[in-house]
């Protein structure tokens, strides 16, 4: 019960802050910003907003800073548009998200060229030994009847 309420906090928060940033937030130094995620504590008293931003890294630093100076007024905003008794202290952090989906799909590539490599490298090989590398009984040795290899040759008695 506890938990569905902070979800439903958190995400009213999300969408507060989103439209207050594409709203009220005129700093110049604010580049593309979108709010992904918002986690409050149980208590409601914190809630760390995670954002991204498209651009380059001096865009990331500067639309961090104009968020920064923009804190008081967000969060008295969403503290006027929450009606809770306390208003939950915030912070920005930037979501390291796209840069770690960024590196995972280089990787994923990386790995697909690996294969692709051994798939044709491998195209004419011939295997190294015989062509049925198992063990089979020759003809001349018939199997010992009540013989169970599983238990070592013996018969259950």
């Amino acid at each position: 019960m506890a938990g569905a309420r902070v979800e439903r906090v958190a995400d009213q928060i999300k969408q507060i802050v989103a439209l207050l940033i594409d709203r009220k937030v005129k700093d110049p130094r604010l580049g593309m910003v979108t709010v992904t995620d918002v986690r409050v504590t149980g208590d409601l008293q914190h809630a760390s907003i995670f954002y991204t931003v498209m651009g380059s890294e001096e865009e990331r630093i500067q639309s961090g800073k104009a968020l920064e100076s923009a804190k008081g007024m967000i969060r008295s905003s969403v503290g006027k548009q929450l009606g809770l008794r306390l208003t939950p202290t915030i912070e920005f952090i930037l979501d390291a998200l796209p840069d770690s989906a960024k590196t995972m799909e280089e990787l994923l590539a990386e790995a697909r060229a690996r294969d692709e490599e051994i798939r044709r490298r491998a195209e004419g090989a011939k295997p190294v030994g015989d062509a049925d590398p198992y063990r089979k009984p020759k003809a001349s040795e018939a199997p010992v009847p009540g013989a169970d290899s599983a238990t070592g040759g013996g018969s259950a008695v």
